[in-house]
């Protein structure tokens, strides 16, 4: 059985690593009816050390393609019929990838995909029948569909694009093209237009006259009074054939022209549609361009890119019921929303003012609200149930602070909501899986309002009924088609360590189906017998295991893609530890390497690495998108560094509570958790104090920043990559769920910004900048060099990536950025 490393942590915990390292035995699940420890580490991942430790581990090593590692599995799922389980591989020198696949009979026998044969095994849609008699799919430009008799016939091929495919009741397919949905008889090929939407002024066959004079013509001139009775006849004749003769399509629905389509969505039994629309506003201006200097023309090309949140303008979505039976269309009000018109921001307002010298009063207007569509978010927002009788949406505040599910009311035209979950801070949407049940009228939905996401049952009229309940997070849920079970993923066990779960819907009891230890995702097979796994440690890129989708079996591992070239490497192999935190209530977990015999000679000097994205988990124990960080630390390890790696307040994985830490005020907690971890370095890894840097990017690169300008006495040196240095210039789907935005909050903005604290610097910095950064500007690192030079700064120095996204592509140019970051702390600790 796999082993793990596992204790309390006492308050105050003082002394050396080895005094808090406990026994091993195996991480026993934590029950969902009770709250995990405060606080749980260390923990020694169960991998073995391997490698040749006489090997020298090298910057031009492992800054080189990654393709040396081994080519490892991506994009696990199931083949379109649900026979094979496929994967794909990068091709060997190459950026594209090959699709492999295998019989669940013999998993580890897979084979290439001939191109000839991918529509099989790929799918961008894949949708079932109620019944289960036909499955249809979209590859590419065309739709398929399996028949009952195993026939796979393909419906279109080219032409007009349809997408959003649906079954309908009668098992006819819905799909989306263009501006209208159709409906396919798959026995017949016969196509029905069900609905059709423009957004264009409506014609009239008669108006209103304009003024007195036109008044009058009407009602003196006969002729003109026939021509508009015959206008009207015409169109009334029109309008009762499209609705008594089926040959007919019925007239689009018009929308205001200046609006813009949002969704379109048909009821399975094609009574009812919704659809929203919202104000057709550009998000770009003349002035959000990037330039890219590197050109094969040797000219210099005008990227478009993202608006800054500073420039963002409050909207709300309309929605609208349509009754496809009458044709009549009804805007849907928000007033039954709970707290559709509160004032959230009063108070973050009132403090913006009263810094003014000015007074705020709380207004009651309604707020702005749409349907979800978050940064982390990006699945459908209008959910019909399997009978089309019910539809749930998913609605958000424009200011960050609410989430409703709400359903409609047929007869009364109007929304009825289900569940608000509110947030002082900000609603997280990363976690936000909702829907119905199968086989009743019962909804499912994820929310965090005790603190951690769960799952929740809703049943008509009745109050949420808690699924899951602790200190852990729950992650994907797939429901099956009998309503009994929703599998899913959490870290119950650990906060880095996440298994594979199944929760019975009607009793609450949940059941761990995978005890791996480390990071482990899932695929259920279409006939739901079969989970297709993969499965990582943190020396160990994933590999694929499949089992059967129950208690009763052990899963076995079907792939076998690392490298010999890795496993020979002495890579570091880093406990996960719970650092004492000095500010919060839980501990701060994080990585920690350390080299052979650490406790020994004179103090050492460290590093601590600063994880970005800001809403990430890296102090897990599973392999890390930070690859080739974590080899970068191996080889300062073998030269005698202790390096650390946080998961500071704002990361993902320990709650909500953890998250908004840093509502309006980013980088103060997340430098007082650096400050605690180089105490912890000091009293229990022989770190010398006066020796510590820092570095990482994107909201690492800000870190970076706020530590050195901050606490100037905390790090001797830090490199910042790609990095943030003023929020207002960030964009508005991540910023504003922090910060609200800056029209509204600058006391936040002015906080949280590095650029207003420069004059803090005293140790060594260096600025690492690509240039075609589309993510963060190439600006942000512009505007801060010259803020450093207006201050006379001396000890900085800026690196510029003319041809690098935010995410860094040549080899060259990580090799080059990581020699620059080595220099860095060779030269100054």
């Amino acid at each position: 059985m796999n082993k793990i490393t596992t204790m309390l942590i006492a308050a105050g915990l003082t002394g050396s690593l080895s005094a808090c390292v406990a026994t091993s035995e195996s991480v026993k699940t934590t029950p969902d009816q009770k709250s995990a420890p405060v606080a749980v580490a260390p923990v020694s991942p169960d991998v073995e050390k391997t490698g040749d430790t006489n090997q020298t581990i090298t910057l031009n090593q492992i800054m080189s393609d990654p393709a040396w590692l081994g080519r490892q599995p991506e994009n696990m799922g199931w083949s379109v019929d649900g026979s094979e389980l496929v994967y794909e591989r990068e091709r060997e020198n190459s950026e594209l990838n090959d699709v492999y696949a295998a019989s669940v009979a013999s998993p580890a026998q897979a084979t290439k995909v001939p191109l000839s044969e991918l529509h099989r095994y790929r799918y961008d849609e894949r949708v079932e029948s109620l019944d289960g008699q036909y499955t249809a799919y979209r590859f590419e430009d065309s739709v398929f569909v399996l028949m009952p008799t195993g026939e796979n016939v393909q419906l279109t091929r080219g032409g007009a694009a349809l997408e959003n495919l649906h079954f309908m009741t009668d098992n006819r397919l819905m799909a989306q093209s263009g501006n209208r949905i159709i409906a396919i008889d798959l026995q017949t090929g016969r196509r029905e237009q069900l609905i059709s939407w423009t957004f264009a002024e409506e014609p009239e066959a008669v108006s209103e006259p304009e003024d007195f004079v036109a008044s009058e013509q009407i009602s003196l001139i006969e002729y003109i009074a026939k021509r508009r009775k015959d206008r009207q006849d015409r169109v009334d004749e029109a309008d009762a054939l499209a609705k008594q003769n089926s040959a007919v399509a019925p007239e689009p629905f018009y929308f205001d022209e200046s609006d813009r389509l949002v969704a379109a969505t048909v009821s399975p039994n094609g009574k009812t549609a919704i659809v929203v629309t919202t104000e057709d506003t550009s998000w770009r201006g003349d002035t959000d361009i990037m330039p890219h200097y590197i050109q094969e023309d040797g000219r210099i090309d005008s990227k478009n890119v993202r608006r800054r949140v500073a420039d963002a303008k409050p909207q709300s979505d309309t929605i609208w019921l349509i009754d496809l039976t009458e044709q009549t269309k009804t805007e849907l009000s928000y007033v039954q929303l709970p707290g559709y018109n509160e004032d959230v921001l009063a108070e973050v307002k009132a403090e913006n003012a009263k810094a003014k010298g000015e007074t705020y009063e709380v207004n009651r207007l309604p707020r702005d609200i749409g349907l979800l569509d978050s940064w982390y978010w990006r699945e459908p927002s209008i959910r019909w149930h399997d009978n089309g009788d019910q539809v749930a949406v998913m609605l958000e505040a424009w200011d960050n602070k609410d989430r409703w599910i709400a359903t409609v009311d047929f007869e009364q035209q109007s929304l009825v909501s289900q569940h608000r979950l509110h947030d002082d801070a900000w609603v997280n949407y990363r976690f936000n899986q909702f829907g119905w049940l199968h086989n009743s009228e019962t909804l499912f939905y994820q929310s965090e309002h005790t603190g951690y996401a769960h799952l929740y049952l809703q049943e008509p009229g009745q109050s949420p009924r808690a699924l899951t309940r602790g200190q852990f997070i729950v992650d994907n849920p797939v429901v099956t088609r009998d309503d009994n079970w929703i599998y899913y993923t959490a870290n119950k066990k650990h906060p880095g360590v996440y298994e594979v779960y199944r929760v019975n819907t009607d009793s609450g009891e949940s059941q761990a189906l995978t005890d791996l230890n480390g990071m482990t995702d899932f695929s259920l097979s279409p006939d739901e017998s079969t989970l297709l796994l993969a499965h990582s440690k943190v020396t160990r890129p994933p590999e694929l295991y499949v089992k059967a989708a129950n208690t009763n079996s052990e899963p076995t591992k079907i792939t076998d893609t690392i490298s010999g070239k890795f496993l020979s490497m002495p890579w570091a192999v880093p406990q996960v530890i719970a650092v004492p935190s000095s500010d919060a209530s839980q501990p701060v977990y994080a990585r920690v390497y350390l080299p052979e015999n650490y406790q020994e000679g004179e103090p050492r000097k460290a590093v601590i690495f600063n994880h970005g994205a800001g809403y990430l988990q890296n102090a897990h124990l599973g392999w890390s998108g930070y690859f080739r960080e974590f080899m970068f630390h191996s080889m300062l390890v073998q030269q005698g560094y202790v390096v650390l790696d946080m998961d500071f307040r704002a990361s993902a994985g320990y709650g909500r509570d953890w998250r908004t830490a840093i509502y309006r005020q980013m980088g103060t907690p997340e430098v007082q958790d650096l400050r605690d971890g180089v105490d912890w370095l000091v009293e229990n890894a022989n770190v010398d104090r006066g020796r510590i840097g820092t570095y990482g990017g994107s909201y690492g690169g800000f870190l970076t920043f706020m530590a050195l300008f901050t606490d100037p006495d905390l790090f001797q040196a830090g490199a910042a990559l790609r990095p943030v240095t003023d929020w207002a210039h960030y964009n508005w789907g991540y910023t504003s769920n922090i910060l609200n935005t800056p029209d509204v909050d600058p006391i936040a903005y002015r906080k949280s910004s590095p650029i207003y604290y420069a004059e803090g610097l005293e140790s060594a910095l260096l600025i690492n900048a690509p240039m075609v950064d589309d993510n963060v500007f190439f600006q942000d690192s512009v505007r801060l060099v010259q803020r450093l030079i207006e201050l006379e700064k001396e000890n900085f120095e800026t690196a510029i990536y003319p041809v690098e996204p935010h995410g860094f592509v040549q080899p060259s140019s990580w090799l080059d950025e990581y020699r620059r970051i080595y220099k860095l702390f060779e030269t100054n600790l």
